[in-house]
């Protein structure tokens, strides 16, 4: 087979064999299911001829066979859903202040919901341990379930003091490869259950997302509205296959077809789903799924921060000190603003008090301060703190949400910074973007999950990386982070699109994708 046709082969199109003789000049007898084996090509099948083109040459005929390319998955090893595992780690301190050294992000008031490990700082407590790695999810703090609680609540339990901490964790294991028998094995291992669910009115939701993965058949829990009918209930659970609705069998269905049979149901929603042993996550990328569902996800909500431009000016005496200390700075490894850790007790900001801890200082006397790095910052400030009036323009990041708990109390021991969550609060003209080149074998999946994006419900939200898969491209790179926000693919700006459109534009791109990602650093605990 010459090159030409060794290239078409892999892009999967149709194209013409070279000359093939009759056998046995027989006509009517050739197969029309050609088998193909070549070192180049030895996973794909010629399947279903479609034109058998007989041609007279120097007196023998020959056959040209035109054909329809497929790819046998049965072939190739086996990819299971992303499986992970569930592990209770305790955690030792012989000072009970001492930070645990990690930073996080998520929560149920961002896109992502769960708590994730975004960072494990080195030469710390959780990297003593060696068991807690980045994208691992946190779900139980001694004893307390963070699964569900805010960013600012997971905050405060990660800092809580003590000298034994007890976590329970889910831990990414990425894809596996299993045999037709292991399928087999495990299948026994599986059990059937019945789950009646009761509706007050033929249009109460019933708070279930369902979605379609590219590995197995049928439809599957993704997620459980909190407060729903069927997290009331508490019997169907994350990953849980459905197997019929009301007598209906959606082994093969689809989310579309099960969200109708649920919303025309006056009130009893029978269920029969399959439940594997075993905690298991999906893939949004690799599924290519947030499909249809018969109500809105649990896991969303605007992150609850925005930010206030305020400017102030004030009259000093020449010699007098500005009273603060700054941190971030465009060389940080995050490309952090300039912000305020502290502002100390003598010194004329202290007296104004208009400036903050936490405040994100843009300029003094005009001169922007937004693009200089931490040294630069600190040279601009000195030198205009000598004149006798200074006039400091700054963004002050406020809570939209009046209930969460201050964690200024909470912070003695701890090296003050912001809270993740508190930089998604930020204008994007203070954003500071990153291209990530990816690059994949044509087989191979990209390797992360997304979430966020357009939902009608709650209008705009940012796309963010919620789950890294081990031995995956994204994994091996090294550049992406869990909690790091979407902009744009490829160029392409992800602003407005919802999770059905951003995941077929990544599942296209074949073998390279470029991603413009803004990288906050996670929340230090």
């Amino acid at each position: 087979m010459g090159k030409e046709e060794e290239r078409k082969l892999e892009e999967g199109s149709c194209s013409e064999l070279p000359v093939v003789k009759s056998p046995q000049g027989q006509t009517s007898n050739y197969s029309s299911v050609v088998p193909f084996s070549n070192g180049h090509c030895g996973n794909w099948h010629l399947l279903r001829v479609v034109t058998n083109l007989m041609v007279l040459c120097e007196g023998k005929f020959y056959y040209y066979v035109v054909f329809s390319l497929q790819f046998l998955q049965s072939d190739l090893p086996q990819r299971t859903s992303l499986v992970a595992e569930t592990t209770t780690i305790e955690i030792h301190r012989e000072d009970p202040e001492e930070e645990l050294g990690m930073r996080i992000v998520g929560g149920k008031d961002t896109p992502l919901g769960n708590i994730v490990v975004q960072e494990v700082l080195r030469d710390s407590v959780i990297a003593a341990d060696g068991r807690i790695a980045p994208g691992d999810h946190i779900l139980e703090v001694n004893g307390v379930n963070i699964s569900s609680v805010t960013h600012c609540q997971a905050v405060s339990f990660l800092r809580h003091p003590g000298p034994v901490l007890h976590l329970m964790v889910l831990q990414e294991k990425g894809f596996s490869n299993k045999t037709a028998q292991q399928d087999s094995a495990s299948a026994t291992n599986r059990e059937v259950i019945h789950v009646t669910l009761i509706k007050r009115d033929r249009s109460e939701p019933l708070g279930i997302k369902l979605i379609r993965k590219t590995d197995e058949a049928g439809i599957f829990i993704l997620d459980l509205l909190e407060g729903g009918l069927a997290a009331k209930n508490g019997k169907l659970s994350r990953n849980d296959r459905v197997l019929s609705i009301n007598g209906q069998d959606l082994r093969q269905g689809t989310p579309e077809a099960a969200a109708q049979i649920i919303q025309t149901t006056e009130s009893k929603v029978n269920f029969v789903i399959l439940r594997q042993p075993g905690v298991q996550l999906s893939d949004a990328v690799e599924d290519g799924s947030t499909s249809n569902n018969s109500s809105s996800s649990s896991n969303g909500g605007s992150p609850g921060y925005a930010s206030h431009e305020k400017t102030v000016a004030i009259k000093k005496e020449p010699k007098e000190s500005l009273g603060i200390t700054i941190g971030g700075g465009r060389d940080n490894k995050n490309k952090l603003p300039i912000y305020v850790t502290s502002v100390q007790p003598i010194g004329c900001l202290f007296r104004d008090g208009r400036i903050k801890r936490g405040d994100v200082l843009l300029s003094i006397n005009g001169i922007d301060l937004t693009h200089l790095n931490y040294y630069e910052a600190v040279s601009a400030l000195k030198s205009n703190a000598a004149s006798h009036s200074v006039i400091l323009k700054a963004l002050e990041i406020l809570s939209l949400n009046s209930t969460e708990p201050s964690l200024d109390i909470k912070e003695q021991g701890f090296s003050w910074s912001p809270l993740w969550i508190t930089w998604l609060g930020l204008p994007s003209y203070l954003h500071c973007c990153q291209d990530i080149v990816l690059s994949k074998g044509n087989l191979e999946s990209w390797g992360f999950s997304i979430v966020g994006g357009f939902e009608e419900s709650k209008g705009n939200q940012p796309f963010f990386i919620k789950t890294i898969v081990p031995g995956t491209p994204a994994f091996r790179d090294r550049k992406l982070k869990c909690g790091d926000e979407i902009v744009a693919v490829n160029g392409v700006p992800a602003i407005g699109m919802s999770n059905s459109e951003l995941i077929p534009m990544l599942k296209e791109q074949r073998n390279k994708v470029t991603l413009t990602v803004v990288s906050w650093p996670g929340s230090l605990v």
